[in-house]
């Protein structure tokens, strides 16, 4: 029921290929409907909102006030949740907030910067927040409060002035969780829209849905298709592939502890990945001859038996060393080192979205409670990409002060490339400053 690999074979990097890749929808598809939904919202503002948000999500609101949701409207959710469910959020609150508050202390407090040069002129950087950040929240078939405290703390720590977040809310049903998880984050306004017609929204504004500068957050396959729609309009984080784990693991660990762990992983959807990478045959065998005794016991089980038997591996490699060549070729959201040494084979890890050090050390608590973001990313992405932080809410302004003396030397070496390029207005505008 799951694929069994081994470095060692001929046709292992074809069938590693194999397993990595995936099928989406007929993206072509796809596509049009999303262009024709952005295009719609572009035109006709709140009424296409309005008009698509009944339909898609089965709603029967008769005005864009019967989609939103106020500051009351949260509060009343969260006193609404039994003490020990607002425990928990404000725990996964305040470590979210401490740990964005530690990064941005990291980057220099996000202050601006500036040095002299030896000729006086002067060089550096202002820092600023972005204005306004739009999240997106899924909320019908996956409902996560966690995604809101891990998208809307860290734009908040990063100084952003408004943050504005849609969620579905299909057949009118509202999670009073995710309300709760948006009132601790401290969001401004909540709309009750989904979709491609939610991103659209806040890519280009309507009567009632202020437009943004960045959109962050996931969503099915009509959300990211209309993200990567509307990027150059608008900022987005990353377009998110379906969720992954890789295990590295040696004898140390408790073979159900692993496949517990990849069921945390597979229960999120069909297309979710979970892989197993040892050194040890024995451990391999025990995971594989354990796995469906395991599997039954799972309230999720149909969905996790799904994504471990498409997408699922247990790898066989030659040594730990190994290992991580074949960790750092897969590049993934998550990586488990459930070892007895992990933190002394960190620096093999070059590429993964977060790295969970230890056997003690679960995925779930990335997810919810550790404090880094859960928003990583997928899909291999993690060769070039970083996980969400403060970072993704600041923009950063070059600022160039020339002294007299200093203008004389750059200009004068600036011309002479100008030229070199065939532009000739630029040479002579540096050309005046030297002549003075």
């Amino acid at each position: 029921m799951i694929s069994y690999l081994d470095t060692t074979a001929a046709d292992f990097s074809d069938e590693l290929n194999r397993l990595l890749a995936f099928a989406e929808e007929d993206q072509a598809e796809v596509r049009g409907t999303v262009l024709s939904i952005i295009r719609d919202v572009r035109d006709r503002g709140d009424a296409a909102v309005l008009e698509l948000t009944n339909r898609f999500d089965h709603q029967s609101a008769g005005s864009m006030a019967d989609l939103t949701l106020d500051a009351a409207d949260l509060k009343a959710a969260y006193e609404s949740l039994d003490p020990l469910v607002c425990d928990a959020l404000e725990e996964s609150a305040s470590r979210v907030r401490a740990y964005h508050e530690a990064q941005l202390r990291a980057m220099g407090e996000g202050e601006h910067w500036q040095y002299e040069d030896d000729y006086g002129n002067q060089l550096g950087q202002r820092v600023n927040a972005m204005a306004r950040v739009g999240v997106y929240a899924p909320g019908g078939k996956a409902a996560y409060p966690s995604t809101i405290i891990m998208t809307v703390l860290p734009a908040r720590v990063a100084g952003v002035e408004e943050v504005v977040l849609c969620v579905p809310t299909p057949g009118g049903e509202i999670n009073p969780v995710l309300l709760a998880a948006a009132h601790l984050s401290g969001v401004d306004r909540v709309f009750s829209i989904g979709g491609a017609q939610a991103v659209a929204a806040m890519a280009y504004g309507t009567e009632s849905v202020p437009r943004v500068d960045k959109i962050v957050g996931p969503g099915n396959i009509f959300v990211a298709t209309a993200k990567e729609l509307v990027f150059g309009d608008v900022g987005i984080d990353m377009i998110a592939g379906p969720s992954e784990v890789v295990i590295v693991a040696d004898d140390s660990v408790d073979p159900d502890w692993v496949i517990q762990d990849m069921f945390a992983q597979a229960e999120h959807d069909e297309m979710a990945q979970a892989i197993v990478i040892s050194d040890s045959a024995k451990l391999l065998e025990q995971i594989h001859s354990r796995l469906p005794d395991m599997l039954a016991k799972q309230s999720r089980r149909d969905i996790i038996e799904t994504a471990i038997r498409d997408r699922g591996a247990i790898i066989q490699v030659a040594d730990l060393d190994e290992a991580f060549d074949v960790v750092n070729r897969i590049a993934p959201e998550h990586l488990q080192l459930a070892m007895a040494d992990a933190p002394g084979y960190l620096e093999r890890v070059r590429h993964a979205g977060a790295v969970f050090l230890g056997v003690d050390t679960t995925e779930v608590v990335g997810d919810y409670t550790a404090g880094p973001s859960h928003v990583l990313p997928t899909s291999g992405t993690a060769r070039f990409a970083s996980p969400l932080g403060v970072y993704d809410f600041q923009t950063r302004t070059s600022v160039i002060h020339c002294s007299r003396q200093g203008s004389i030397r750059l200009n004068r070496a600036a011309a002479i490339i100008a030229a070199e390029e065939g532009l000739d207005a630029h040479a002579e505008s540096a050309r005046f400053r030297v002549k003075g």
